[in-house]
């Protein structure tokens, strides 16, 4: 009873213990954001109305400078607005010079302007002079990577990839990397908000989505996105010294979308249980407040303005976008996931309620637009803060004007609803808590950008030049096929040709304008990596670059530019690197052209294409004039640098496609399933022994723990790796499977699922005996197996047995161009080579089942006859041969026979099953002895007649 009560104790202390400190840390969150509420709260009850509703818009502007008679400056003397957004479209950054410099000091100059105005007097509703009440402003930008388009700063800055570059590395220490590098960059600039990154899973099924959103997303797996975009935004939080806020976009998921974001409501026929499962998980990761590490926590949310069909069921209903729509966004911020997220601080931003996605949808003609209206819905909708860009109403003379009448309106209406006011009050009190989480003391000194700051630019080559090396993906063939179909690397006596889809832009308007990805760029790089002051492998007389354009122009008109197909035809490789296909850019589609009207000109070549951008632009045709299909995602130099390395095989490509390819059967989610070739590693799970057993463990050794009735047997699997070598998503169902043979002979299946790929339960021992354990989690079965052999008291240690591993090796190249494998006849196949030898089974069996048959028949036919021990003898025969049957062709029920106590095993359910049959042959000849002979029948009907 004592050691009963002293275990008890045991264990009460130890949940004590660990709710105690997850209490703390949950109390230290706790008690940081009250103090940033408090703060907000003290300062919000001095605000006027004006200021107030200031604080709730987000606002963009012309101009890369804030001079005294523009009408920013005469806007921000008359209100408090709650921050800008700096773009390169409205021309708020000059360059290619001296682009950070300008931007610098643009930044100093709206802080400056918005603290000169707190000093300023006016007169309130008692006509009392009185102070502004000083809130810093929110400087807030969207860099989504990979420079122009998406990128707003084109030149100063480290061009970090786009996001599905980092989610072909599946690493979220390379994501955390990039993440700080832009971080500290951000922050050093001056930016305070950042508008990222998207969370959106991309659905590579649907070619529109693929289009519309790029390679603007981490991919299509929501776990590896939200545990992407998890690292990422804690880069940007720890980059930053945690002055950064950031938005996630675009919530809550387009990635099934079918139209660009900025110029059309999508609508996609989704119900809130199918979000959950897909669109919705990354949001819930990042915004998981409970989590180990709180920077990886988004700031808010930036509320897409998408539409969803069938949202609460029914299919013939369909929401107004999500931006404007109350019941669908607090439907989706009423889940639990959300709403601690919401009461901790989180703020929602509505997308830009000015672009042509917002006028489109509510006047297709495009004739009339009411800012004031469009605002304050969606301000009701439950956004904290609206962000207007090109927000001008039918009308009104300017953008400005707009903000102004919208500002003015909005608080009027503050004066004269309680029910707005309070509403406004709520999400101001939000707004200013975050500011005062960036900037603990509203000062001018601690929110103006130092200009010595600028010194930290730019030192970020040795994180992007590993992210390209770690992200770049061979397509087509397999890794295995590619040492085949290109044994060597270029030489100097070949002739090389390359062909690029070329990009270039400019910063602003009267910009110089920049090359982004010259004709010449990869030529540029094989010259210096490979050439005369390189390597040698190269001789610059041998290459020739010739652009998109210059190959459209040949397919056009052949003889016009002779020099282009003349010099093709005389090359030995022909490497061509690809963007997307876009209207807008001349020749992007020259690719596609050639090799639908002229693939003749490629033959007898080596022809490698490399893809800067997403690999969906070319079909299962195309790729088999095509030697090596190489994606790279992002094309900034590092990755045009990483191109050359992959084409002179000094590196070979180590990345994974985060989205599905279809014409080459890459499936993210069949990738993403545990491999089915390995064995699943089983260890003792230290962290769940009890106190006495860690104990035992620290001065005896994990190994030689001793396990005895009344023990838990702490075991865990893993990690368990999917097809591409990566720990399984979270979540990943794992069996573990327990025979106990002794006293209570039992089998049990404990289910389990993954955490960073692995699988933990806890087994009570509760009798002596043999205990097996194996794990297997679909279309893995193999597994180490722990053995605990307790005869006696003094219990036993466990002996481990790790299987041959499966001799079939499938590569996640070789699935990436085989299509989807058949998992089934490999398993199959592989159960039979795990079992032991058919033919001993069957002599053994054979040997059993005769000898318990003849027994049977030695038994029975003492009391029937010799036919009838017989015959019951052979239903036991039939019995145990059909027993051995069903188990040799692994029908329900069947187990795999590794060892001998399988064997034991499979022998008692023979003598089961031929106690059965004999069983069914005794009642059979029972029935018999009771019905009379025909003799017998005959004579008593002859002596009835006599009578």
């Amino acid at each position: 009873m004592e050691k009963r009560s002293f275990k008890l104790f045991l264990v009460l202390s130890i949940l004590i213990v660990l709710l105690s400190s997850t209490s703390s840390v949950l109390a230290n969150a706790h008690s940081a954001q009250s103090t940033y509420t408090q703060k907000a709260q003290q300062l919000l009850n001095k605000m006027t109305p004006e200021e107030k509703v200031g604080q709730l818009f987000l606002i963009t502007f012309h101009g890369d400078a804030l001079s005294e008679d523009s009408e920013l400056f005469s806007l921000m003397q008359d209100y408090q607005i709650g921050g800008v957004v700096l773009t390169r479209a409205n021309e708020n950054f000059t360059g290619p010079e001296n682009t950070l410099e300008s931007a610098t000091a643009l930044i100093a100059q709206l802080q400056q302007r918005n603290w000169e105005n707190s000093l300023s007097d006016f007169a309130n509703e008692e006509m009392e002079q009185t102070k502004n009440n000083y809130v810093p402003l929110f400087i807030g930008i969207s860099q989504d990577g990979d420079s122009y388009p998406f990128d707003q700063i084109l030149s100063g800055l480290s061009t970090v990839p786009n996001q599905m570059a980092i989610g072909a590395t599946f690493s979220t220490d390379l994501a955390k990397s990039n993440g700080e590098l832009l971080g500290r960059e951000l922050q050093a600039v001056g930016f305070n908000l950042f508008l990222g990154p998207s969370l959106d899973v991309l659905d590579s099924s649907n070619s529109s989505s693929d289009a519309s959103l790029g390679a603007r997303t981490f991919g299509g797996d929501p776990y590896w996105v939200g545990e992407l975009g998890k690292s990422f935004i804690s880069g940007l939080h720890s980059g930053s010294n945690s002055k950064l806020v950031v938005i996630a976009k675009h919530f809550p998921g387009r990635g099934s979308s079918d139209r660009l974001p900025e110029e059309e409501v999508a609508t996609v026929r989704k119900s809130l249980e199918q979000l959950k499962l897909i669109e919705l998980a990354p949001f819930f990761a990042t915004a998981a407040v409970n989590s180990s590490d709180p920077a990886t926590t988004a700031d808010g949310f930036l509320v897409s303005h998408i539409r969803y069909q069938g949202f609460q069921g029914n299919i013939r209903e369909t929401t107004k976008p999500v931006s404007f729509d109350s019941s669908a966004l607090n439907s989706i911020l009423s889940l639990e996931q959300f709403s601690t997220w919401r009461n901790n601080g989180g703020i929602l931003v509505s997308d830009n309620l000015g672009g042509n996605a917002v006028r489109n949808f509510f006047d297709p003609n495009n004739e009339k637009f009411d800012g004031k209206q469009i605002a304050l819905n969606a301000f009701l909708a439950g956004n904290d803060v609206l962000y207007l860009d090109d927000f001008q109403s039918t009308g009104d003379e300017s953008e400005m004007a707009t903000i102004r009448s919208t500002l003015d309106f909005f608080a009027q209406k503050y004066r004269e609803d309680n029910a707005f006011a309070e509403r406004v009050d709520e999400s101001v009190l939000r707004i200013v808590a975050l500011k005062f989480k960036i900037y603990e003391v509203f000062s001018l000194s601690f929110v103006l950008p130092k200009e010595d700051q600028l010194g930290v630019i730019g030192q970020g080559y040795d994180i992007l030049s590993k992210t390209a090396r770690s992200a770049a993906t061979l397509v087509n063939p397999s890794n295995e096929e590619l040492s085949s179909v290109l044994p060597d690397p270029p030489t100097a006596s070949d002739r090389i040709v390359f062909i690029t889809d070329t990009m270039s832009a400019a910063q602003c308007s009267t910009c110089e304008e920049e090359e982004i990805l010259s004709a010449n760029a990869l030529e540029d790089t094989v010259l210096r990596l490979y050439g005369a002051n390189g390597t040698g492998q190269v001789v610059e007389r041998r290459l020739r670059s010739y652009s998109f354009e210059d190959l459209s122009e040949y397919l056009d008109d052949a003889q016009s530019r002779a020099d282009v197909g003349s010099f093709i035809s005389e090359a030995n490789w022909v490497i061509f690197s690809i963007l997307d296909i876009n209207a807008d850019r001349a020749g992007s589609d020259a690719l596609k052209r050639l090799l639908d009207e002229n693939p003749d000109l490629l033959r007898d070549k080596n022809v490698i294409v490399f893809a800067f951008n997403v690999p969906f632009y070319l079909d299962a045709t195309d790729l088999t004039y095509i030697d090596a299909y190489y994606c790279l995602y992002s094309k900034t130099p590092v990755f045009v640098e990483t191109a050359a390395r992959l084409l002179f095989q000094e590196i070979s490509a180590k990345g994974h496609s985060p989205v599905s390819i279809p014409v080459v059967g890459y499936d993210l989610i069949e990738m993403t399933y545990p491999d089915p070739t390995q064995t699943i590693q089983l260890d003792i799970d230290v962290n769940n022994l009890s106190e006495s057993k860690k104990t035992e463990s620290e001065k005896s050794g994990v190994e030689n723990l001793v396990f005895r009735v009344g023990d838990a047997l702490p075991v865990k699997a893993g990690p368990i790796l999917d097809r591409n070598g990566l720990p399984v998503p979270d979540g990943t169902v794992v069996y573990f499977m327990i025979d106990h043979l002794g006293e209570n002979e039992q089998s049990t299946m404990i289910e389990a699922q993954t955490k960073s790929g692995i699988a933990s339960m806890s087994y009570p021992i509760q009798s002596y005996g043999r205990v097996e354990i194996r794990a297997q989690s679909d279309p893995a079965k193999n597994s180490d197996i722990f053995v605990l052999d307790i005869t006696s008291e003094a219990g036993s240690v466990i002996s481990q047995i790790t299987p041959t591993p499966l001799p079939t090796q499938v590569s996640p190249n070789a699935l990436m161009n085989q299509g989807t494998v058949s998992d089934t006849a490999a398993m199959d196949e592989n159960v039979a080579d795990k079992n032991l030898p058919g033919t001993l089974q069957w002599f053994i069996i054979s040997i059993v089942v005769l000898g318990v048959s003849y027994a049977i028949y030695l038994f029975t036919q003492r009391y029937f006859s010799l036919t009838g021990g017989t015959i019951i003898a052979l239903y036991a025969v039939i019995s145990g041969y059909a027993c051995f049957l069903w188990f040799q062709l692994g029908l329900p029920g069947s187990f795999q026979r590794t060892n001998l106590l399988d064997l034991l095993y499979l022998i008692l359910w023979e003598l089961f099953c031929m106690v059965l049959g004999a069983g069914f042959g005794i009642g059979k000849q029972a029935k018999l002895l009771k019905k009379p002979s025909r003799s017998a029948s005959k004579k008593a009907d002859q002596e009835a007649k006599k009578k």
